[in-house]
C-alpha cells in the first residue's frame, strides 16, 4: 500500500460520495463548533493525526474543533454515528483505510456504506507499520523471527487493535508473505494491545508508530523492520521489509477526513481547503513526523482513485486469507 506523495495523481476514478463533493465555492463558513469523530480510541495514529489536523482547523475556520472517540466493531461504530449526521458541514470523520478499502469487504458496516454515504474531503497523512516483539522473543531480526515463527506455527500470538481492522489485514498480509501461521489475539484498540505484548501475553504486534515508538525507545519491546517504501525517521536503523526480502508485504495505513454524503458543495471546498493548508503548515508537519505520520493532502478525486485501487488490492488479502468477521 506504498503511496509516494505524487501516486495521488492519477486518474480519477470518482465514487458517489466523492462526486457530490466536486463544484460549489469556498464562501461557506462554520456557524458554530464542528464535531470530528474518531472512530478508535485515543493514543492511536488516527487519534493522533486527527487531533493535529483538529487544532489547525480550529485556527483557520475560526470554530472549535472537537474531536469525540468513538468506538467499536473496527470502527463500525464512529463510521456510522458520522454517516448518519446532519449533513451541513459541521460533522466530519478522520477516516481510515479501513473505512474505505476493509470494511466493504468485511461486512463490519451493516447500516451503512462508506463509498454511498460518506463524502470525503482529503487525505491528512500516510504512516508505515512496524513489526514489534516482546523482548523475550528469541530473535533480533526480522529473518530471526520469521524463522522462530516458522519452526513453531500456531504457537506465537500476535495482538490487534480488533478483527477486520488494518493491524489485522496487514498481519495476515506478512504471515502468507513470509509463510508463519500465528494465532490472532483481537483487542479493542491499540492501548490494550500495546499493554499485552509489553507484558508478554502475546509475543508479536504489527502497529503505526504513533501508539508504539515510546515503549521501543524505553526498551519495553523491539522493533525488528517497518512496512513503508523508506525506512522510518523515527528508527532510522529499523530495516524495511523491501530491505529484507519481503516486499510483498509492504504496506501503509492512511487517514482521511470525510463528511456525511449530502454535504453541500460548497461546504466540502472550504473544509478541504482548510484541510490541505493544515497538511502543508510547517508546524503541523514536524508534529506530524514526531509521530511517524507523513503529513499528505489531497483533492476528493484523487483521494476516490487511490481508495479504489487499495481496495481491490485488500479485497483481493481478505479472499485469499478467508478473514470473515463473525456477526455480534
Amino acid at each position: 500500500m506504498h503511496l509516494p506523495r505524487r501516486a495521488l495523481l492519477a486518474a480519477p476514478l470518482l465514487l458517489p460520495g466523492a462526486a457530490r463533493a466536486q463544484g460549489g465555492n469556498a464562501a461557506w463558513q462554520p456557524q458554530r463548533p464542528l464535531r470530528m469523530i474518531v472512530p478508535f480510541a485515543p493514543g492511536g495514529s488516527t487519534d493522533v493525526g486527527g487531533r493535529i489536523i483538529a487544532e489547525r482547523l480550529s485556527e483557520t475556520l475560526g470554530q472549535p474543533v472537537v474531536v469525540e472517540n468513538r468506538t467499536g466493531a473496527g470502527g463500525a461504530v464512529g463510521i456510522e454515528a458520522a454517516a448518519r449526521s446532519p449533513a451541513d458541514g459541521h460533522t466530519l470523520l478522520v477516516a481510515t483505510n479501513g473505512a474505505f478499502t476493509l470494511q466493504p469487504h468485511l461486512g463490519l458496516l451493516r447500516t451503512v456504506d462508506p463509498r454511498r454515504d460518506l463524502a470525503v474531503v482529503s487525505l491528512i497523512f500516510t504512516t508505515d507499520v512496524i513489526v514489534v516483539v516482546h523482548p523475550g522473543v528469541p530473535a533480533r531480526t526480522l529473518p530471526e523471527f520469521i524463522a522462530h515463527a516458522r519452526a513453531h506455527p500456531g504457537r506465537v500470538s500476535f495482538a490487534t487493535s480488533g478483527v477486520g481492522t488494518g493491524t489485522h489485514i496487514f498481519t495476515e498480509l506478512f504471515m502468507a508473505v513470509t509463510g508463519t501461521q500465528m494465532v490472532h489475539v483481537p483487542y479493542r484498540g491499540s492501548g490494550q494491545a500495546m499493554a499485552d505484548l509489553v507484558n508478554g501475553t502475546v509475543q508479536l504486534m504489527l502497529d503505526q508508530p504513533a501508539s508504539s515508538i515510546a515503549q521501543v525507545r524505553s526498551g519495553a519491546i523491539r522493533v525488528l523492520a517497518s512496512s513503508g517504501p523508506r525506512r522510518l525517521a523515527l528508527t532510522p536503523e529499523t530495516p524495511t521489509f523491501e530491505e529484507l526480502g519481503f516486499g510483498a508485504a509492504s504496506a501503509q495505513s492512511w487517514g482521511a477526513i470525510a463528511v456525511p454524503a449530502g454535504t453541500p458543495a460548497a461546504a466540502i471546498e472550504r473544509l478541504g481547503a482548510a484541510v490541505r493548508e493544515a497538511v502543508a503548515h510547517p508546524p503541523v508537519v514536524q508534529r506530524m513526523a514526531g509521530a511517524g505520520l507523513d503529513a499528505v493532502g489531497s483533492t476528493p478525486a484523487e483521494l476516490e482513485a487511490f481508495a479504489a485501487r487499495e481496495y481491490e488490492r485488500w479485497g483481493q488479502v481478505i479472499r485469499e486469507r478467508g478473514i470473515k468477521v463473525e456477526p455480534g
